[in-house]
């Protein structure tokens, strides 16, 4: 178990993320907060509940989809000893991503810990606070995400990656959608121990992924690009 144990955790939620990017982590950490102290702060842009249909929505149901109410918005957010950064069609929206932008470079120097989830990890990307530094994203969606930010160091076959450079805060990311579970057991084994990471992950009856290296969806989506003509 580490010296330090995170206390603090947010969310950063938008139009449009990703169900999952956001229930999964919240699901193991919610299992975990039975046994340890434990804040969560769910931050937006308003109080104003969030939807995952983006907008526009070109790819979904306008009736199917789900809604989370924020606690906190941009301008009053406490400061945090972790933040999540989910992904999802949202972020397409490059216009909506100027605030989120805005919040991570007011307060990613303050983070003990970063993890982005699926294509969250282009939000971040986008503030530069990822150059030189390691990183993955969603595989299918993986060239269009990564090619915009050549100065990250984009893993391709990964299902997730740990960057803890010194002198910056550690980023966590994962591949997409339900990748961002493992990454989240992955950061909680490292902090609070694997027998605590294991016990969780049996509550949740869940089969964990432990190699952050083992990625299959890279090669899924890679052969799919090449049929289309793509870049692999």
């Amino acid at each position: 178990m580490a010296a330090f144990l995170p206390r603090k955790y947010g969310i950063v939620v938008f139009t449009g993320f990703q169900a999952l990017d956001v229930f999964g982590p919240l699901a193991t950490l919610n299992v975990l907060s039975r046994n340890h102290k434990m804040e969560l702060s769910i931050i937006a842009e308003s109080l104003t509940p969030v939807s995952t249909n983006p907008e526009p929505n070109e790819f979904v149901s306008s009736s199917f989809g789900q809604e989370i109410v924020p606690t906190h918005t941009f301008e009053n957010a406490p400061e945090l000893d972790v933040l999540i950064i989910p992904g999802g069609f949202g972020t397409r929206n490059t216009q909506k991503m100027l605030p989120i932008k805005s919040y991570l470079l007011t307060t990613f120097p303050t983070l003990k810990y970063c993890i982005t989830i699926c294509t969250g990890s282009a939000i971040l990307a986008s503030t530069d606070l990822l150059n030189s530094r390691r990183a993955t994203t969603n595989k299918a969606t993986y060239s269009s995400v990564t090619s915009p930010y050549p100065k990250v160091n984009w893993v391709r076959k990964a299902r997730w990656v740990v960057d803890d450079s010194p002198g910056v805060t550690p980023v966590w990311s994962s591949s997409g959608v339900s990748a961002g579970i493992d990454v989240t057991f992955a950061f909680v084994e490292m902090l609070y121990g694997r027998v605590v990471a294991g016990e969780v992950a049996d509550i949740m009856e869940y089969d964990r992924c432990v190699d952050g290296g083992v990625d299959r969806f890279a090669d899924v989506w890679a052969e799919k690009e090449k049929e289309k003509g793509g870049a692999a």
